[in-house]
């Protein structure tokens, strides 16, 4: 429906896409506003509704649930406008270069701004209820889990991915369709958002009987996730960074001449010649043969990821490139991700080396290009400051309307691109700026150069969750923090960098690295949390990662690096099938406890501990037990993490297989070998032998371990691992069902043209009745059997 407000000239138009999404737009146009870039294609309004679910009124506009009850209100909307301004420069440009965090930036000097025309600033306005839990808006910084009552700023820089999408405890989500900068604040009932600069107010209402409901329609309404390859989700080894393609391949070769399984070597920045920052071509003397040594790699079934950058320094070869042809963000060496042409420019370049010698991945550093401004000096400035700042640096170079969304373009023309070189290797995009809808560019998130400390430890695991809340199923960070030390920017390599003063964000606690035993237990926690996260990546500065510098076999952390390290491979299994559930049914591998047990009100607050599909609750520890920086010894610890335990389901120790009730929180050991983890009654958890890197049994099963004590369901998936033909139904999918009291499995019908497992071994822990291992013929259909006889 079309209104005209009575007291503007505004109009707004309001439509109910389908039984759970609403649409509401306010405009000066009377005609039916078209889709944004942030909807899918592929999204179609469902037709013949005959209800809605909101209630258009002068001054606002109520929500619906199912049940017909108001769970939300908008009272408040309004377009300002205000003048949009563009910089030029009069005759020949002054260029300056100035070292940054993100590399060597140009900069013109003799710019002047010019209006350019009239836009609006934009404020919508909701009602809170007091006890309204508001979770979402992407991942930032400061560990804050609940916004009701907060306020936060959404811009896009190092640290801070924003996502315009709030989740409600009474079970709506609001998608904000703006590509612009925004503030948002909740206080005395209300909230609002604040949006910087756009030509309308357009909103999304997503209603649902739970998360997992609103969560899938958000995906249906912006994209769906493509497949990873199963190698990305096996352990990737990282560091800032290899100088040369000797000391990569030696590392690489050093992990299989020690046993430790992995699937990704990482090659960090500086791979160009010295001053040609963002060059996609290599220096030579370090980097001679690049196919050689993929090739090498290949050979050790190791993957390859490569940095690369969208700015690029004066002198080389790709930004003479985009000059010519101007495909540059204006007053700037940044290639303009907006522009289709321009995507498929910086694609050439990366392909003509890097990608057309075999590389695996490519990891999209600086996505946020304008950053800079924030990340110098001592001092962390206020965040009202930080956002202005950046805001008003990217609007020099930016279209207003759209200074969040360039890491998105970036995403698509990787994704776009790669697709129409070679559609049977998978795309692999791990980017520290995404946004809304960027899942369907396979884009994997990363939370940016975080510091060691236990506080920033504790804050990234609820940072973690609400990315995921937001509706963005990949996302990682840096196990161990990327700067371990509180130092000085020149020791970062950056040869013509002149400050040497203290930076803010280089702040970490451990300036002895990993000789340094209170380092060494916070990156066993950390590496122990990063195992249950959709990329487990190690990573960072000042010293070294790889886990033979944390010890040597008989050692507690070197031992404990690699049990986690393998516990990943024995989950493969599970861990691909609740990823192939993000691509087909619009899942989250990594889970709020409000997904699962929203029922159970104190897990509304409660951020420290999620699920790992539906069937693990992962309880990460932070906090030291064993020592303090500079090895200093903790005396007199117990050594326990207090661990709460969900109603409304029994729960496995992982470890021990001990049996607890739901709903109580118990004091659990947890010395540095052992992470609190638990399985919930019910689940079915299929794992796999020892691994030396993820695709070594293709996908096979060792076992299915069933956890009794309540009925359960699993699907089971399985495909080629590194191609699209999943899309043309090459996969294997059996549903997996298991029932309690009449202790019985039941495999479904195979699913797919993959060719399925047909031989499984099956175990029921906590049962007694049943055997303790059997094994099973499949033959692709239906059949259930009974777990209390031998077949």
């Amino acid at each position: 429906m079309t209104i005209q407000n009575k007291d503007s000239s505004m109009f707004v138009h309001i439509t109910q896409l389908t039984e759970y999404i609403t649409r509401v737009v306010y405009t000066y146009s009377e005609k039916e506003p078209s889709y944004s870039m942030l909807i899918s294609k592929d999204f179609k309004p469902q037709s013949g509704l005959t209800t809605n679910n909101y209630i258009a009124k002068d001054g606002g506009i109520s929500f619906k649930n199912k049940e017909g009850e108001v769970i939300l209100e908008e009272i408040a909307h309004g377009l300002t406008g205000k003048k949009v301004f563009k910089y030029f420069v009069d005759g020949e440009p002054i260029i300056k270069m100035k070292q940054t965090a993100n590399g060597e930036v140009s900069y013109i000097e003799n710019s002047r701004r010019e209006a350019s025309g009239k836009a609006y600033e934009g404020k919508l306005t909701f009602k809170v209820m007091e006890d309204e839990a508001l979770y979402g808006l992407g991942q930032h910084e400061e560990g804050v889990y609940n916004y009701n009552g907060k306020k936060e700023y959404l811009y896009q820089t190092n640290m801070k991915i924003t996502i315009p999408f709030l989740l409600s405890s009474r079970n709506y989500g609001i998608l904000i369709d703006t590509e612009s900068a925004m503030i948002f604040e909740s206080k005395d009932g209300e909230m609002t958002f604040s949006i910087d600069t756009t030509y309308e107010l357009s909103y999304y209402v997503i209603t649902g009987e739970n998360f997992e409901e609103i969560i899938r329609s958000l995906r249906t309404l912006t994209g769906r996730a493509p497949m990873l390859p199963r190698w990305t989700y096996g352990y990737i080894q990282s560091k800032e960074r290899y100088h040369s393609s000797e000391e990569l391949l030696n590392t690489a070769l050093q992990f299989k001449k020690a046993g430790i399984p992995i699937d990704c070597i990482v090659q960090d920045w500086l791979t160009w010649e010295e001053k040609l920052w963002g060059e996609k071509r290599t220096d030579k003397k370090r980097f001679p043969d690049i196919k050689e040594l993929i090739d090498k790699l290949h050979k050790e079934q190791i993957k390859l990821m490569v940095s690369i950058w969208p700015n690029m320094a004066e002198g080389g070869e790709n930004l003479k490139e985009f000059r010519e042809k101007a495909l540059l963000l204006p007053n700037t060496t940044v290639y303009d991700a907006y522009d289709e042409e321009a995507r498929a420019v910086y694609w050439k370049q990366c392909k003509e080396e890097w990608f057309s010698s075999g590389a695996d991945a490519w990891w999209c550093d600086n996505a946020e290009p304008f950053s800079d401004p924030d990340w110098n000096g001592e001092t962390k400035r206020p965040e009202e400051v930080r956002y202005q700042l950046i805001v008003e640096e990217s609007q020099k170079s930016m279209d207003w309307t759209r200074v969040n969304s360039y890491g998105l373009l970036h995403s698509q023309g990787i994704y776009e691109n790669w697709r129409k070189t070679n559609s049977n290797k998978r795309v692999t995009n791990l980017t520290r700026s995404s946004y809304i809808s960027g899942q369907r560019y396979g884009a994997i998130a990363w939370s940016g150069d975080i510091c060691a400390k236990w506080s920033t430890l504790k804050k990234q695991i609820v940072e973690g969750i609400k990315f995921s809340m937001s509706g963005m199923p990949y996302w990682t960070l840096d196990i161990g923090a990327f700067f371990t030390v509180k130092d000085k920017w020149e020791n970062r390599g950056c040869n013509n960098h002149t400050n040497t003063n203290p930076l803010w964000f280089w702040d970490g606690d451990y300036n002895e690295g990993v000789n340094d035993l209170g380092y060494r237990e916070l990156y066993v926690r950390w590496l122990q949390y990063g195992t249950f996260l959709p990329m487990f990546r190690s990573h960072g500065t000042d010293t070294p990662r790889e886990p033979w510098h944390f010890g040597e076999p008989g050692d507690i952390f070197y031992d404990t690096i690699l049990k986690f390290i393998k516990l990943r491979y024995q989950l493969m299994p599970y861990i691909y099938s609740i990823a192939a559930q993000v691509n087909q049914n619009h899942g989250t591998m990594l889970r709020s406890l409000m997904f699962d047990f929203a029922q159970d009100e104190k897990v509304r607050e409660m951020s420290d501990s999620f699920m790992f599909g539906k069937s693990l609750l992962v309880c990460p520890v932070t906090e030291p037990m064993y020592y303090e920086a500079n090895s200093v010894p903790i005396s007199d610890t117990n050594k326990i993490r207090e661990v709460y335990l969900p109603k409304g389901t029994k729960w496995y120790d992982f470890w021990t297989q001990e049996l607890y009730e739901g709903g109580q929180s118990i004091n659990y050991e947890a010395g540095l070998e052992t992470m609190p983890l638990f399985v919930k009654a019910g689940s079915i958890i299929p794992m796999s032998e020892s691994l030396a890197y993820a695709d070594e049994k293709q996908g096979e099963i060792s076992e299915i371990i069933i956890y009794s004590g309540a009925d359960g369901e699993f699907d089971l998936y399985n495909d080629d691992g590194d191609n699209y033909s999943y899309e043309e139904d090459n996969f294997s999918m059996i549903k997996l069902i298991y029932k309690d009291d009449e202790k019985t499995l039941t495999f479904g019908d195979a699913m797919g043209n993959f060719i399925y497992q047909e031989k499984f071994k099956i175990r029921v822990i906590g049962d007694p009745k049943t055997l303790s291992s059997m094994e099973f013929n499949y033959k692709g259909k239906e059949v259930t059997i009974n777990l209390t006889s031998r077949l």
